[in-house]
């Protein structure tokens, strides 16, 4: 029996053993960690970061929320290959799949010291040069296991060409987990003052192998030292943690109704009404919501049958890609509506954001 076999087996005896029944399962994995420190600042790591938020995340729903059961990816300065953190998650059958990370630049970035603000990712074909810088730095920490183009089927994570594979994975719970990382972002903006770098698709390995509604957190640029000293701070690490908390206490509420437990563990009203009123900054205004039908490297016209009577369908092209897309709405509410009804004519539909210069978030 295989050494991947073992573990999936052991993990599914292990986390059965801790779960309650009928439980939500909450799965948190701090990004890096070990011989993979992730992205460095000036005074800490990435993985450091990642783990201290992560841990207070988890500690205020194993406080606060009876009804969830919390399942860590690693709980300590560990190496973890990107599939054994999905056999973790998958094994625990996880309900929502968080992993948290910290944002950098390249070196020669001029940005790189004065760029701030957090973005949530959820799984899809990467949107603009942006987005694929990301996902091929988190990726790349594949290169340190052995044989990883065997464990990952050939996957390059310095290939953009490797990343289109990942549009055949998009499945039904990516509407859940777009929902849930809208929430989050307006928590990051609400709580702990971040700037809103928005809710974006990109090619992670991690998020692709996990049998669930699944986010990808970059909390801000530990590259910008004045970012960096508040994520390593036990304030910003505090604030982060709430934000998340908050976040997955409204997708609870959403998405698997109102728990017994709800009452207790919710953000008192009077706290979430002062955090409303605090001012929402964005780092590229407005976003828009709009509905992806179809995607392929031919240009259809405007009538095509293609579109099974659908009006109004919009061409985006991405590189070589043509993308289509129905609808506009700056409500997410409204664009999760108009999937619905879309998915009854393309089931593989899904809900992408546009800033307000125009582009693929």
């Amino acid at each position: 029996m295989g050494r991947l076999a073992i573990l999936i087996i052991f993990c599914s005896i292990f986390f059965t053993s801790i779960a309650k029944e009928g439980n939500f399962v909450l799965v948190i994995d701090p990004g890096h960690g070990g011989k993979d420190v992730g992205a460095p600042g000036v005074n800490s790591y990435e993985k450091t970061i990642n783990l201290g938020v992560a841990l207070k995340f988890g500690e205020l729903v194993e406080k606060r929320m009876d009804d969830v059961d919390v399942v860590y990816t690693r709980k300590r300065d560990k190496f973890v290959t990107l599939q054994e953190r999905a056999n973790i998650a998958n094994a625990a059958k996880g309900d929502l799949f968080v992993s948290i990370h910290t944002n950098s630049l390249d070196k020669r970035n001029k940005n790189r010291k004065t760029i701030k603000g957090t973005a949530t990712y959820t799984l899809g074909l990467h949107r603009t040069d942006d987005n694929l810088e990301v996902a091929m730095r988190e990726n790349s920490v594949i290169s340190l296991e052995e044989d990883y183009t065997t464990t990952y089927k050939g996957f390059d994570p310095n290939s953009a060409e490797s990343y289109i594979i990942n549009e055949i994975y998009q499945n039904h719970y990516l509407e859940q987990s777009v929902n849930f990382a809208s929430m989050l972002q307006k928590e990051f903006v609400s709580t702990a003052n971040r700037v809103d770098r928005g809710v974006r698709q990109a090619g992670f390995l991690v998020i692709r192998e996990t049998a669930m509604p699944s986010v990808l957190v970059e909390l801000d640029f530990i590259c910008n030292p004045t970012q960096e000293k508040y994520m390593a701070s036990e304030k910003g690490k505090k604030e982060l943690a709430e934000s998340l908390y908050n976040a997955l206490v409204e997708y609870r509420k959403a998405n698997h109704g109102n728990s017994a437990a709800a009452a207790q563990y919710a953000t008192p009203a009077a706290d979430k009404e002062k955090q409303r009123q605090k001012k929402e900054t964005t780092a590229d205004g407005e976003m828009v919501y709009k509905i992806q039908i179809l995607a392929g490297r031919v240009r259809l016209p405007s009538n095509s049958r293609e579109f099974k009577g659908l009006k109004g369908v919009e061409r985006h092209k991405d590189g070589r890609i043509y993308k289509y897309t129905y609808g506009t709405t700056t409500d997410y509410k409204e664009a999760s509506k108009m999937l619905r009804e879309v998915k009854r004519k393309f089931k593989d539909a899904f809900i992408v954001t546009y800033g307000e210069d125009g582009k693929i978030k």
